[in-house]
Parts: C-alpha cells; sequence; structure tokens
C-alpha cells in the first residue's frame, strides 16, 4: 500500500495554480486538508468522495478507503471517482494516466504526478553546465530593458532616452509594444512610449556596436482586455502570422531597431489568456518569424522571454523553438511577491523574490532539455519585492506579511521598491540583513516594513553564477529603476573594455571627467 503521507503530499501538489508574476505556485485545494469531520480528505468511504483521485477499495472493517490514482485505487474494486488519470505514466500504462511522461521532462514520482523534488524524481539528478569559477562567458552580452511609459508614470526619479548609462549595456530593449487583435499588426502601447522609439535608437550612435531592440507583450498584455488573446490569436493561421511579420519588419526598419523580443506571458496557459494549440503554434510561428527577418535583406536579433517557473514555462517547446533564436531572456525574479498570500501551500509569507536557490531550481528546467547555455541569459532585477509584515517582533524572511509594503516615493506602487528608492531608505537608517543561502540584501524599516533586492554583493555573487554555469548574459530589468549604483555594480564585474560615455547627459550628470565603474549617483 502506499504510503498516506506521501499519497497525501502528492495529491495535494495535483492541483496546480499561478498567482502573480513569473511564479511557479504548488497549490494544494483547501478541501485536501481535513474534512468537516476532521478525516483528511484522503479517505474515503461509499458517502464521502474523493475530491481528487479515485476512491480505492474499502477496508471491511472500518468501511474507509484511500484516494489515489492508477489501477490500485483506479481499477477493480474502485469506489467512486474512478475517471480520474495521473499525470504521467509511472509504468502501470496509459489506460491510467493522461500522459506518457511530464512537461519539460521533469520526473514522474511512482504515485503518477510530475515534479523536480526528491519525492519525485528517486534519486535522479540534474547535470548542470558547469564552465568553473573563473569563466566569463556572461560578459559577452548586458541587456538592459527599458520602461518607455516611466516618465509619465512616476511621480520622480524617472529616466529619459538621453540619460540612459551608455558604455556597459550591449543591447537596449524598448519596453513595450503591443499587436493589434484585429489586424495583428505592431501597435504602440500608448502615445508617450511610441514617442521616443527614435530616441532610444539615436543612442547607438553614441555608442558603436549597441543594439537596440524592441520588446513585444509583458505582462499586461496579457491581463484580461482586448490585447489578452492577441498572441494567441496571432500564431494561430499562417495567414495572422504573415500579417504580424510584414508589419514588425517595416516597423523595424521605420524605427531603426535591430532586433525583437517577444515576452509572451504566457502561451497556453488559461489563466492568461493562452490556448492548448498555443504550445505547436509558437514555434511554428518563431520559425516563420525568423526566416521572414532573414529575408528582409537586414540580420534582425530574434529573443523570447521565459518564466522561471515549471507551471508557465511548460507551455514552451522549448526545444523545438530554441534553434530558431538568438537567444533565451529568463525572467529569473518575482519568485515571491503579494500574490503569495493566495497560494495556499505558500501563504502570507515574506521570501525573497530572486533567491539564488530557486533561481537555478528554474534553470535546471532548461537544463532538463539540453537548452544551450549560451543562449540563455539571466535575468537580474533593478528593484526589490515588498511586505508589510504582520507582526513587528517577527522580520525575518518565513515571517507573515499582512501586505505590500507602501508604495516608494517615486514608484508609489505597494509591494515593489526600485533599488533608487531601497538605497534611500537604507541610507535614511534602514536596517539590512544579508540572506546567504539565498544570496539576497532584506532591509526592514518603519517598524514593519520589508523588502528583499540585490545590491551590489549579491549582484556579484549572480553574475558569478551566470559564468559559472556558463551563460551567454545577462538581462536587466529595468535600467531606469536604478540610480547609478547598479549599472556601477554590474560594470565593474564586467571584464569587457570600458567604453566612453555620452557627455553632458541630464540628469545623471556626465562630464569628461567620469569613466565607466564611477558614474554619479542620481538623488530622488
Amino acid at each position: 500500500m502506499q504510503s498516506f503521507a506521501v499519497l497525501l503530499t502528492c495529491l495535494a501538489a495535483f492541483v496546480l495554480s499561478q498567482t502573480g508574476n513569473n511564479t511557479f505556485r504548488i497549490q494544494a485545494q483547501s478541501s485536501l486538508g481535513a474534512s468537516a469531520t476532521g478525516e483528511p480528505d484522503t479517505v474515503c468511504s461509499e458517502t464521502k468522495g474523493c475530491a481528487l483521485g479515485c476512491c480505492g477499495q474499502l477496508d471491511p472493517l472500518t468501511g474507509k478507503g484511500v484516494c489515489g490514482l492508477g489501477p490500485t485505487f483506479c481499477g477493480e474494486g474502485c469506489i467512486s471517482g474512478c475517471h480520474w488519470k495521473s499525470e504521467c505514466d509511472p509504468g502501470w500504462g496509459m489506460q491510467w494516466s493522461n500522459a506518457s511522461v511530464c512537461p519539460l521532462d521533469v520526473c514522474c514520482s511512482e504515485y503518477g504526478f510530475c515534479g523536480t523534488t526528491a519525492t519525485y524524481c528517486r534519486g535522479k539528478v540534474v547535470s548542470s553546465p558547469e564552465c568553473g569559477s573563473g569563466s566569463r562567458s556572461s560578459d559577452a552580452k548586458t541587456i538592459g530593458y527599458y520602461e518607455g511609459w516611466n516618465m509619465a508614470k512616476r511621480s520622480c526619479n524617472t529616466m529619459k532616452p538621453s540619460e540612459i548609462p551608455l558604455g556597459y549595456y550591449t543591447h537596449i530593449f524598448y519596453s513595450f509594444a503591443l499587436i493589434d487583435p484585429k489586424t495583428f499588426h505592431v501597435a504602440d502601447m500608448d502615445a508617450e512610449v511610441a514617442s521616443h522609439y527614435d530616441e532610444v535608437t539615436a543612442l547607438k550612435s553614441k555608442q558603436p556596436g549597441l543594439e537596440v531592440w524592441i520588446a513585444i507583450g509583458g505582462w499586461a498584455m496579457n491581463d484580461p482586455g482586448p490585447w489578452r488573446t492577441a498572441f494567441s490569436d496571432m500564431a494561430k493561421t499562417t495567414a495572422s502570422q504573415d500579417a504580424f511579420f510584414q508589419s514588425l519588419v517595416s516597423f523595424l526598419a521605420l524605427h531603426n531597431f535591430d532586433g525583437v523580443d517577444l515576452d509572451w506571458e504566457y502561451p497556453v496557459a488559461e489563466d492568461r489568456g493562452g490556448k492548448p494549440e498555443d504550445f505547436e503554434n509558437y514555434v511554428t510561428m518563431i520559425s516563420r518569424l525568423r526566416a521572414a527577418l532573414n529575408a528582409s535583406g537586414r540580420r534582425y536579433g530574434l529573443s523570447i522571454t521565459l518564466p522561471a517557473s515549471y507551471w508557465y514555462l511548460r507551455g514552451f517547446d522549448i526545444k523545438n523553438i530554441e534553434p530558431h533564436l538568438d537567444f533565451f531572456n529568463i525572467m529569473t525574479y518575482d519568485i515571491h511577491g503579494v500574490w503569495d498570500q493566495n497560494v495556499t501551500s505558500i501563504g502570507p509569507y515574506a521570501f525573497a523574490h530572486t533567491n539564488l536557490t530557486e533561481i537555478q531550481t528554474g534553470l535546471e528546467l532548461l537544463w532538463r532539455n539540453n537548452v544551450n547555455p549560451q543562449r540563455v541569459n539571466l535575468g537580474l532585477g533593478f528593484y526589490g519585492r515588498s511586505f508589510e509584515m504582520k507582526d513587528p517582533g517577527c522580520m525575518s524572511a518565513g515571517c507573515e506579511f499582512s501586505n505590500g509594503a507602501k508604495g516608494g516615493v517615486c514608484t508609489g506602487t505597494p509591494g515593489v521598491l526600485s533599488v533608487a528608492e531601497i538605497n534611500k531608505i537604507v541610507k535614511g537608517g534602514g536596517t539590512v540583513t544579508y540572506d546567504q543561502a539565498a544570496a539576497v540584501k532584506i532591509v526592514t524599516w518603519d517598524n514593519n516594513q520589508w523588502v528583499s533586492w540585490d545590491d551590489v554583493e549579491t549582484l556579484k555573487i549572480k553574475q558569478d553564477y551566470a559564468n559559472r554555469r556558463c551563460l551567454g548574459g545577462t538581462m536587466v530589468w529595468a535600467i531606469d529603476l536604478d540610480d547609478g549604483t547598479m549599472i556601477n555594480a554590474l560594470g565593474s564585474n564586467l571584464a569587457r573594455p570600458k567604453a566612453d560615455i555620452a557627455t553632458g547627459v541630464v540628469g545623471w550628470n556626465y562630464d569628461s571627467g567620469y569613466g565607466l565603474g564611477q558614474l554619479p549617483l542620481r538623488e530622488l
């Protein structure tokens, strides 16, 4: 008979939900705790069915059975719920399973559930790329996303295109353009964002070799609204794809962009407007887009963003998409946030959103699928996720929070603070601690305010990790959330030769006396 405790864990993990940006959640249904009678909901009877799984043969003495999957529970003697099938086939046959293997080549447990922990993998380990401590592989690319709306949406600490620090970023990804849900042409996010396209691409004249790409999509594009299914609908037919391709090539040429980054959040995911056919359609669309870009007569770059979570990443056929891309940009941030309070298996507890241990787990999903690490750029956050803690006497990682922390002076959004805002809190006397296991810093202030983020020290740890794992680069969200601290730190860790800085830039106070590694900091 299967271990009751392990079975309970696996059944709970069978209900998966994803809440928040780019974050994997395994959520146990509340009904999988205990019933009104006090019995665990993996216990069933003639009158009490299973919340999940089949009610197996009843014990003749107690009149009770156990909920489970496979022939032991769903075969001969099954009392109710006998239609349930497992996620994967651990060897009992497809008659009892929804799929023969798990998405992304994760492990199928002996109970028919997909996962990555020891419970599922039973001694199997993932082989990660290893380049050693002397590797400088990720120095090759430093991508910075620039929020085109920052000047209109923030009350202070904004950054004009002319104020973008030059010299260390090899690529600037201008965020965002959208896809028209009816014509499938490239569409402007709004007039403000569109008004700065040419200003950003003009920066190439000040930094030879700099590439400026357009990023299309973003989290909000797949929020409920008219844009929600635009990616899915565009990828659905060759006619809609061609309409997008033709518009995109014209758009890139008109504004002198060097490539396109597609940020579809997320294909297949029903809670994000995705459809099952997205899995295959995305591969077809990307392969045809690569051909269309090549046929344009100019070598345009092509990349896509990836979530660091199994729940959302399983909607990407990364093995078949990879050959058509220049690289993947993996969003190894927002692993935790205020949305955790709605996730039963995590709950309202404060954890770091750039935890290196969890980043490693996310990257292992790529290594399971033999993705070339040189085609992977590690995401770095120039911001922190913040919480208002429930008990001022418990201010460590893992303590309970009641809500997002107060919005920043400039960003104004509860639950998130820019690096510039965090640095001001630290200077004002906030208490800073170092979580060595997670490789993050935490600062607490005002009795019950808490934020985790990467500072100069932990940024280097993550850059070193990217080099050790042979990654092809790093990418930053977002350039305009910095006050100069992070780009100085990032730049000082690079082996790439130093470039000249544009002079006379308003706001950053560059002058000919400043070289890389000593850019002046902006004050809020």
